[in-house]
Formats: structure tokens, C-alpha cells, sequence
């Protein structure tokens, strides 16, 4: 397997192959989408599921940005997002946000549990909310077309409602980006959580495991017999 070189980055020399496998995916979500949501340094951000791949990302990026984080996850995931460097967390099982008294100028939606009509009680007038949906392991996961529906129906509005950000589906070119997120993990400002990882022949317990909702960040499939420069949208430095 090959791929061309403008596709791949260097390696930072202070992580992991394992670790560098749950940057590409997960970490440029997380960077689009802040950009999406015009974070500003000294904002207050609120990560709805911060405790998982993308939302541990979500996290240390608007730290590394100056923001003031709140992440809210489940009860065994917020030591994690305290680790990760949030100002406070929320246990969604005891508390929820979306009637407390603070306000953001952020939210930062991976699972798309809420309605946006209760997430706007939490965003201040000018703030911004920004939906991730991740379908394949909330309650979205059983429908055919998961959160599609409700992903047009913010993009039908967002012309009308200020807090509803326009998309702009011309993603940044991934050779910057992968650059900028190099930065921050070699500047210390960045970690790649991992969970466990997998053998190729685990898929299925990964899959399960993944399905449960306990997995802190990121699972990794370590690809046996495969160069790990090759199978990590990454370049060795050496």
C-alpha cells in the first residue's frame, strides 16, 4: 500500500505510532470544527462528550486557544477530561448543563443528545453551536439515516439564527492542518489518548467494546505485518 507524500506528515518524535493513529481522524474533526464555531481566546467552551475521541481532542485544542473549558461526559470519564486540562466538568448522569446557570460562547456537540432548542439556553446571544453527531454510538446509531435529519434541519436555520454557524464544507488543505496539530503535540499541548489497542483479528471485540461507550479517547487496530510509517497517514522523522 502507497500513498502520495503531500498525503502524509512527519511523525512528532514525542508520541507514539499508536498514538499518532488516533491524530488524523479524530484531532482534525476537532480542529475543523472549533474553526467552525469562530473560537476566540478567553471564551468559555462547553464539550458535550469530552470524554471520547473526538471530544478529548475538542478539549486541549480550545485550551491550547485560550478558551475556558467545561467537558461534560459520564461519571468514570471525568478524571480523564480533568487530566486533559478542563477548567470543570459535568457528569451528564447527575446534571444538566443545558439548565445550569453559566453560559458559553461554545458549545461543542459530539454525540447530539440534546435538542439545539435546549442547547441554546446555555449558548450566550453570541455564541456559537456547533454539531459533531456522532451516530455510531448514541442513540442515533438505530436509525436509517441516523443524524442526517437533524444536521439539515441546523443548516436549514443557520441563515436565520446567529448561534448557528454556516458550513463551510471547503475543508482547510489537510497538509496545513496536520501541520498546525504537529505543532501542538510537540509543544506538549496535545495528547493522543489512547484506550486499548487491537489486533487485526479483534476488530469485532473493538467494535463491541467501541459500541459500549466506555472506551477514554481513542481505540487503536494495530495492523500486523504493515510498516507503521505506511499505515499511519504519518511520515517517520528518521
Amino acid at each position: 500500500m502507497s500513498v502520495p507524500q503531500d498525503a502524509l506528515a512527519l511523525k512528532p518524535a514525542n508520541i507514539t505510532f499508536e498514538q499518532a493513529a488516533a491524530v488524523p481522524t479524530s484531532g482534525l474533526i476537532a480542529l475543523h470544527n472549533l474553526r467552525q464555531g469562530r473560537l476566540q481566546p478567553g471564551q468559555r467552551v462547553l464539550v458535550n462528550g469530552a470524554g471520547g475521541g473526538v471530544g478529548a481532542f475538542a478539549v486541549q485544542l480550545a485550551k491550547a486557544q485560550g478558551a475556558t473549558v467545561t467537558g461534560v461526559d459520564a461519571t468514570a470519564k471525568l478524571d480523564l477530561i480533568r487530566s486533559l486540562g478542563a477548567d470543570r466538568v459535568i457528569d451528564y448522569t447527575q446534571q444538566d448543563f443545558t439548565r445550569a446557570d453559566q453560559s458559553y460562547h461554545l458549545i461543542f456537540d459530539v454525540p447530539g443528545n440534546r435538542p439545539f432548542r435546549d442547547c441554546r439556553r446555555a449558548l450566550t446571544p453570541d455564541g456559537s453551536y456547533v454539531l459533531i453527531g456522532h451516530d455510531g454510538f448514541g442513540d442515533a446509531a438505530g436509525r436509517w439515516l441516523g443524524s442526517l435529519p437533524r444536521v439539515l434541519g441546523l443548516v436549514a436555520m443557520s441563515p436565520f439564527i446567529s448561534q448557528l454557524p454556516a458550513i463551510n464544507f471547503r475543508l482547510p488543505a489537510k497538509k496545513d492542518s496536520m501541520a498546525l496539530l504537529k505543532g501542538h503535540l510537540e509543544a506538549g499541548e496535545l495528547t493522543p489518548i489512547v484506550d486499548r489497542t487491537f489486533s487485526l483479528n479483534e476488530v469485532p471485540e473493538a467494535l463491541r467494546y467501541l459500541e459500549t461507550g466506555q472506551a477514554l479517547g481513542k481505540i487503536i487496530i494495530s495492523m500486523l505485518r504493515v510498516r507503521p510509517c505506511a499505515r499511519l497517514g504519518w511520515r517517520d522523522s528518521r
